[in-house]
């Protein structure tokens, strides 16, 4: 049995997840979280709260890594961690730290601050040659408005720190530029208390269908689990609609968008303790990277991959987390392919009815997630607004996606928001 520290997580579906896989795993964890309340606002229905399983919970400052590595350092001497993870895109640089501090397997503390810093992975990525947009990173309004004279409109502006498409936005002349900037400026602090980085991130919008490769890295070795596409909707946002794995794409394009994800991962040192989701646009002129994210997909990708495959990336994670090589064999499950669609709201006010209960009984169906009506709902504006979710499996072929797209329709008609 192993001891695991996770420092803080997300409260959606990876927060169960990852417990489910550490429990399974016959191991242990203690959960280390600067605000507890945050998880018990959000404690999921129906099930134990995911927290109950952990052997210790404690409450320190996870925002101030310096008093933090002592203070780990002191409840390791207690507890004797055997690795040390976190689901949240906010404190895998903490926790990288953490490992190196500690002696704890993990890819090394730069390679994780360049990936969770989007202008930073732009910048070593262009400088290996793995093919990307045309990018520019400013602070002051009269050098980005110059850069995106240069990149030429439509581009698209990004922070350089959030995630879940927070604030990422098309624009297609200066004056939607200033706005989002504005608008980027008005956030100075993330929703764990942390403040932002001023600087705006500027890219060449890409046109093509986009991609996610899925690998886990151990020991110096990189394996491509699969790809998954995507769909996105709510422009001038960028709001990940549904997903499908594996991909519908001819043999060449995949192989060509898992080895652009291949040599970024290598140009950034992301090859040992990392269960990676790597964003890819298939443009005209090829494969070129959107981002690249040090953790486990999220919006349930993990589970997609694993009713098709068999294979458990939560607990691959929890496996890589320990030093340990992952069982990343395949098993027939059954299913040629999974799809998820999330039912984004468009309308802004309070959930009236959504009856989906129907759903449930076909027979095609995996998992069907709803909110519940008196819930306050708004426009969308990134990941973080749905109002749940439908995923279903296809035992013949790529159909998954089709069939996902026709349920969610069938939400949609039954919701009443006013």
């Amino acid at each position: 049995m192993a001891h695991l520290l996770v420092v803080e997580s997300w409260v959606g579906s990876m927060s169960r997840l990852l417990p489910r896989a550490i429990r399974e795993s016959g191991h242990e964890f203690t959960f280390l979280t600067r605000d507890l309340h945050h998880y018990l606002r959000s404690a999921p229905e129906g099930v134990a709260h995911p927290l109950l399983g952990a052997r210790s919970v404690i409450t320190t400052d996870t925002n101030d890594t310096e008093a933090l590595l002592p203070e780990v350092e002191r409840l390791h001497a207690v507890f004797g961690f055997d690795g040390v993870l976190t689901s949240c895109d906010y404190y895998l640089a903490t926790v990288a730290r953490i490992a190196a501090r500690l002696g704890l397997p993990a890819s090394s503390p730069e390679a994780v601050d360049t990936a969770c810093r989007k202008d930073a992975t732009r910048r070593v990525l262009a400088d290996a040659g793995v093919p990307g947009p045309l990018f520019a990173v400013h602070e002051e309004w009269a050098d980005l408005a110059r850069a995106a004279r240069e990149i030429g409109y439509p581009l698209v502006v990004k922070p350089v720190d959030l995630c879940a498409g927070m604030y990422v936005r098309r624009v297609d002349d200066e004056a939607q530029l200033a706005s989002a900037v504005r608008a980027l400026a008005d956030f100075p602090v993330n929703a764990r208390g942390q403040r932002r980085a001023p600087v705006v991130l500027l890219e060449e919008l890409l046109d093509g269908p986009e991609v996610s490769v899925e690998t886990v890295s151990h020991a110096g070795a990189v394996e491509v689990i699969g790809v998954t596409d995507k769909s996105v909707c709510g422009a001038p946002a960028f709001i990940e609609t549904g997903h499908m794995f594996p991909a519908a794409l001819p043999a060449v394009d995949a192989e060509a968008v898992e080895q652009t994800a291949l040599d970024a991962l290598k140009a950034l040192g992301l090859t040992d303790g990392v269960v990676a989701h790597t964003e890819i646009k298939l443009t005209p002129a090829g494969p070129r990277v959107v981002e690249v994210n040090p953790r486990p997909a999220g919006n349930r990708i993990t589970e997609l991959i694993r009713h098709v495959t068999g294979i458990d990336l939560a607990t691959a994670f929890v496996d890589v987390s320990l030093g340990r090589a992952p069982d990343l064999r395949r098993t027939d499950t059954g299913l040629r392919s999974a799809a998820i669609g999330f039912l984004v709201p468009q309308d802004t006010g309070t959930l009236q009815a959504l009856d989906g209960g129907h759903l449930r009984e076909l027979p095609e169906v995996l998992e069907i997630q709803l909110a519940e009506p008196g819930r306050r709902v708004k426009a969308a504006g990134s990941n973080n607004e749905y109002l749940g979710h439908v995923m279903a499996g296809d035992p013949e072929g790529p159909g998954a996606r089709a069939r996902v797209e026709a349920l969610v329709g069938e939400l949609r008609s039954a919701l009443v928001i006013r």
